[in-house]
């Protein structure tokens, strides 16, 4: 029996008229055993259901010639699926081919030529590359997120405290207030100024504007 070959999901399948064919029955018998144990085949399993732009994708890949691209929904019957159908019929003819589909069709490997390896190796280096650009692009948004929210570390929250101490000496006797006002001012005004609770809690890509707006700053009178 000289069966086109047809692929659906990494596996072999057969239309419902070539099943037909095979078993030496009709569409309809088919048709009916599916829908007289519809709770039986489970799709995806046994079988594979393609309409609308689907089927006319699958189609625009594939030859079919006996008429079951013209049926709304096109099914594709798996081994399993070719079991049940066996079953259901359960005529010597019907078993028959169904070893016969299992031995020369659904189990049968492709031989690849040297020229098709090569292609099915390039296409899958091209799709792992893409991957990998795809999993590179994830991780620098990743790192820039991080990088956003990221605090000062230990050495910037000294320098930060240190420049803060220093402003503050520079300018304590400018100002009719107490030392520790002018600090509460300080760290009040750069909370707000920068988003932050606590000085140490300043964003780490914020450090050299921190830094610059201390040097510059002066308490409210």
């Amino acid at each position: 029996m000289n069966l086109t070959v047809i692929n659906h999901n990494n596996q072999r399948v057969l239309t419902t008229a070539q099943l037909a064919e095979s078993y030496g029955a009709d569409k309809q018998q088919i048709s009916k055993n599916y829908t007289r144990n519809a709770s039986r085949y489970k799709k995806g399993k046994h079988y594979f259901a393609l309409n609308g732009e689907e089927k006319r994708s699958f189609l625009n890949h594939v030859q079919i010639d006996d008429g079951s691209k013209n049926a709304t929904t096109l099914y594709l019957w798996t081994e399993k699926g070719a079991w049940l159908h066996a079953k259901s019929l359960n005529t010597d003819a019907a078993w028959d081919a169904y070893e016969m589909l299992v031995d020369e069709y659904y189990s049968a490997v492709k031989v690849l030529s040297e020229r098709e390896q090569l292609i099915a190796s390039m296409k899958l280096s091209l799709e792992t590359a893409e991957e990998i650009n795809h999993i590179k692009s994830d991780l620098d948004l990743v790192k820039h997120q991080v990088s956003e929210e990221l605090t000062l570390n230990h050495g910037q929250q000294q320098t930060l405290h240190h420049e803060i101490k220093k402003r503050v000496e520079s300018i304590k006797n400018d100002y009719e207030l107490t030392t520790r006002e002018i600090y509460s001012q300080i760290h009040s005004h750069l909370r707000r100024a920068f988003a932050a609770p606590k000085y140490i809690f300043v964003k780490r890509k914020d450090f050299e504007e921190a830094l610059l707006w201390v040097k510059t700053w002066r308490p409210l009178i």
